[in-house]
């Protein structure tokens, strides 16, 4: 299981230094920061699945919890969000190191 959530956390980070990339090539494009929010990049990769989350968690979940967590993250900038997923994924995948040295008896 931990392999699978540092494979997890290694793909988030992949998301997260792409689209950082993206937007500084656009920054140094438009000679300007862009940012691109979160919104914006799933709707570019794969907006069956971002209407569907909406419409999915507008009924299962309170109204007021859709509106104002869902918009707030979805109005953040995509490398950040991948950032704060690629942290907690390793975060929980991490395996601590033995108390006792290597060598004890």
């Amino acid at each position: 299981m931990r392999f699978l959530l540092r494979l997890a956390s290694l793909v988030a980070l992949a998301a997260a230094v792409i689209a950082g990339t993206i937007d500084s090539i656009q920054s140094v494009a438009a000679s300007t920061v862009v940012v691109t929010p979160i919104s914006d990049a799933w709707q570019d990769v794969s907006p069956a699945t971002l209407t569907s989350l909406q419409s999915s968690l507008s009924y299962y979940i309170h109204p007021r919890f859709y509106a104002f967590i869902f918009q707030w993250l979805m109005l953040q900038p995509a490398f950040a969000v991948f950032l704060v997923i690629a942290l907690l994924l390793w975060m929980i995948g991490y395996k601590k190191p033995p108390v006792a040295g290597r060598f004890t008896a």
